[in-house]
Parts: C-alpha cells; sequence; structure tokens
C-alpha cells in the first residue's frame, strides 16, 4: 500500500468513525441480532426450524437444541437410518417438496440426480482442466456462474418449476465439479497425477464424491454412510444464516439462481461461517502438537485458558467450534457427528484423537462458562474437520463440503421467498455523520 494511501486511510479511520454507543441510541440490531442474542425476524419459512433456546415471560432461556427439516427432527431422521444409502438424497426431496418420498418417489429422484451428474460436453476441458485455480471455492464460484451458460431452459427464468429443475441440476452437478477442480489443483500447483474417474450412475453422491477423489476409487461402506450423514446435517440450517440469507437478498433482486448460489457461495467461504470447519482442524491440530495427545484434563484447560487469553495459536481468543449463534446447552448435529466420529475413529485407529476432542470440548465449555457466565456448546464443525481428515479428505474441500450440502436448502428458501415473499430484501441504516457544504477544489487546503 502507497503511503499516500495509507494516510488517506487513517485520516479517515479518525475522522469518519461510529461510535459503538450509536448503535444503542438508534436500535440499531448490529448482525441483526437482539440485545439478548436472538436473531431479527427477517422472513417466514416452512422449511426447517433451528431450535436453541425458548421464551419465557418474555425472557429466553436455554434449552437443549433441536433441528427440524419440514417439521421432522432430523435426529430421528439419522437414528432411524442405520445402514442406509441415498439418505442425503431423502433429505434433499424433503427440503425440496415438503414431504418424505415413498419407496417409488425416492427411486425416481434418485435416478433424476444420478442422470445429471454428467457435465456439459467438453466442459471438463474448456472449464475445469485448462483452468485450474489455487481457490477452489472461488473456482466452484466461477463454475456455478458457468452453468448459466449451459442451462437448457432460459436460465434468466423466475418460474418455480424453472427454479427446481435448474436447482436439482445444482445439487447434481456441483459435487462432481469440486472434486474435478480439486483433481486439476493438485495435478497443476502440487504435481500429483492427474486422476480423472468417469462417473458412475449407480452411486449416490457421497459415494460419488469418495469414489473421485480417491486414486484408487476405493470406500468402505461406513466411510460413505458417515459422509452422507455430514451431508444431510448439512443441508439447511433455517433462512437466518449469512450464506441462506444471502442467496435470498441476491434471488429477490429478481436475477438468475446461478448469481443467487454464487454469492452464497462467497459468503460461505468466511472464516465464520462455512470455513469453521477448517479453523478448529487447524486449531486442534495446533492444540495436539502443543501438549499431546494424551494430554490429562487439567493440561487441556490451561491450554484453552490460553487460547482465550489470545496466547496460543492465531491468538483470536477464539476457541473454535466452540459455541453457536442460536443453539446454547447442545447442538444436535454436533451430538450425531460426535456419535459417528467415535464409530469411524475405530475403524480407521484414530480414537485417541477423537478422545482428545471429547475432553477438549468439555473443558472448554467449562472454562467458557466460568468465564462468561454462559452456556454454549460444540458446534457442528467441532468434528466435521476430524471425520474429513480420517475419510482422507483434503483440507481444501473442507469447506466445498458444506457447500455440496447446504445447496439443497439454498434453492428451497430461494423458491419459497420468490412464492410467497416476492418482495426485493431492502432493509435501511442509519446516516450519523455530519452535512457539509461542498468546497471547490480551489478553495481546499
Amino acid at each position: 500500500m502507497s503511503e499516500f494511501v495509507k494516510k488517506s486511510l487513517k485520516k479517515s479511520l479518525e475522522d469518519e468513525s461510529i461510535k459503538n454507543e450509536l448503535y444503542k441510541e438508534y436500535s440499531v440490531k448490529k448482525g441483526l441480532r437482539n440485545e439478548d442474542g436472538t436473531g431479527v425476524l427477517v422472513g417466514l419459512t416452512r422449511i426447517s426450524d433451528v431450535v436453541g433456546y425458548r421464551k419465557e415471560d418474555g425472557k429466553k432461556i436455554d434449552d437443549y437444541g433441536k433441528l427440524y427439516y419440514r417439521g421432522i427432527l432430523v435426529s430421528d431422521i439419522v437414528s432411524k437410518s442405520e445402514g442406509r444409502r441415498y439418505m442425503f438424497e431423502e433429505v434433499c426431496f424433503l427440503i425440496l417438496f415438503g414431504h418424505l418420498p415413498n419407496r417409488q418417489e425416492l427411486e425416481i429422484f434418485k435416478n433424476i440426480i444420478a442422470h445429471r451428474y454428467e457435465l456439459p460436453d467438453r466442459y471438463l476441458e474448456h472449464s475445469i482442466l485448462n483452468f485450474p485455480s489455487k481457490n477452489l471455492m472461488n473456482k466452484l464460484q466461477q463454475e456455478v456462474l458457468m452453468m448459466y451458460r449451459y442451462d437448457k431452459y432460459d436460465p434468466d427464468s423466475r418460474d418455480a418449476w424453472d427454479l427446481i429443475e435448474k436447482g436439482i441440476n445444482l445439487i447434481a452437478k456441483i459435487p462432481v465439479i469440486v472434486c474435478y477442480t480439486y483433481a486439476t489443483k493438485i495435478h497443476n500447483f502440487d504435481k500429483a497425477s492427474l486422476v480423472i474417474h468417469h462417473i458412475d450412475p449407480k452411486l449416490s453422491i457421497a459415494e460419488q464424491i469418495l469414489y473421485l477423489l480417491r486414486p484408487d476409487g476405493k470406500y468402505t461402506k461406513q466411510e460413505a454412510e458417515v459422509l452422507d450423514r455430514c451431508l444431510l446435517l448439512h443441508a439447511d440450517h433455517g433462512g437466518g444464516n449469512n450464506s441462506t440469507f444471502t442467496s435470498v437478498v441476491i434471488s429477490s433482486t429478481g436475477t438468475d439462481l446461478y448469481s443467487a448460489i454464487s454469492g452464497a457461495i462467497g459468503s460461505l467461504k468466511g472464516p465464520r461461517h462455512g470455513g469453521a470447519n477448517l479453523a478448529v482442524r487447524k486449531q486442534m491440530l495446533a492444540a495436539i502438537d502443543e501438549i499431546g495427545i494424551e494430554a490429562d484434563d487439567q493440561t487441556i484447560r490451561k491450554l484453552i485458558k490460553r487460547i482465550m487469553d489470545k496466547d496460543f495459536n492465531d491468538n483470536s481468543g477464539l476457541v473454535y467450534g466452540i459455541g453457536h449463534a442460536v443453539y446454547t446447552l447442545s447442538d444436535p448435529r454436533a451430538e450425531i457427528l460426535e456419535k459417528k466420529c467415535g464409530e469411524l475413529a475405530i475403524e480407521k485407529g484414530r480414537h485417541a484423537e477423537f478422545l482428545f476432542y471429547k475432553r477438549f470440548a468439555k473443558e472448554a465449555i467449562a472454562e467458557i462458562h466460568e468465564r462468561k457466565g454462559i452456556n454454549v456448546c460444540a458446534n457442528v464443525d467441532f468434528y466435521t474437520g476430524l471425520i474429513y481428515d480420517i475419510l482422507g479428505i483434503p483440507e481444501d474441500l473442507y469447506t466445498l463440503l458444506f457447500v455440496i450440502g447446504r445447496t439443497v436448502g439454498w434453492v428451497a428458501h430461494i423458491i419459497e421467498d420468490q412464492l410467497y415473499s416476492n418482495r426485493i430484501v431492502r432493509p435501511a441504516t442509519k446516516y450519523v455523520g455530519t452535512i457539509r457544504p461542498y468546497i471547490p477544489l480551489d478553495d481546499r487546503e
């Protein structure tokens, strides 16, 4: 940065700062959050419900977390589907159409997905292999926008029938694009061998990902099931999370679906949202390197104190993966993933590492409660990074897997908003600067 720009920015920061007390004076909700931490209501939905507290006499009371897809407890969906394939696809149907599919409906829907795995002719060569990128989230944004060009329908159509066709197409193709862009990246920048498997339409989305990512294309039934459940648990999380809200805000202008989904991907890239699972993994690796995987609870607690005192790792003061904007006593997704992670860790000889995670979470929750007097819990990001690592999925793909899972939620909310709200999202801000006259150029100092 040039000295001139630095000086100009410094003056701007000094002269144009906004005092924190002004937010309270004008009742401005920072981050669209109320004083008690609850979210400001910005819409209505029948797609999913995120419950982390209850209200009694107008007061927020912490409670055990629940997540519903179309009124059905996600914990019930997972607990009653042990050993089954295609659960992510079943949940995609539920989120898109509002009811659980019967066997015939599920079979038809699975076939629709399978027949849309294939990319357009020459797309792989022209758009992916010849244009490698180091940043795969940005690359995926570009590829989603490229799909506009290959839309068989009117790409700008806002008709609900067209939107759901385009949405299903993206749900099927994004996992394939992700795997191929990763293979292209490591070939061009890491000098790895280029391994491109042909699509197998007999595979579920989770199985397809593992098959395409692995040079030998092999995976176990349990590996596929665990990844399937990870995608299922990321499928939706209400309309208030940043990326879903972003997709609806963009879509509300009347733009095309590809622009809205690309914008949502950009939102999810941030470390405060979809990038959090990678932040957790890096912090936990640093913790294990510092104190060892067999460290006792007291040693773990001391390290957590250092983290919160900004004396460890990135000095952010944040214990990544602990705490959530809505969930207080528990995150139901984290509880499910803890169980799945434990089972997978035993199969892969990583149980000691899993137990370290559990003890770390327990001590972090206790330390935060002691310091701040609030109830927090491990969130969905806490175990996903470890699961992905055990599955051999590279860090580059952690947030991209979140995209693969959440695309269905974005599509459903965009369609719902189009059908029932159909107004441009247009909030307001309060001007708190001074009113000044325009000074002619020759009269300025």
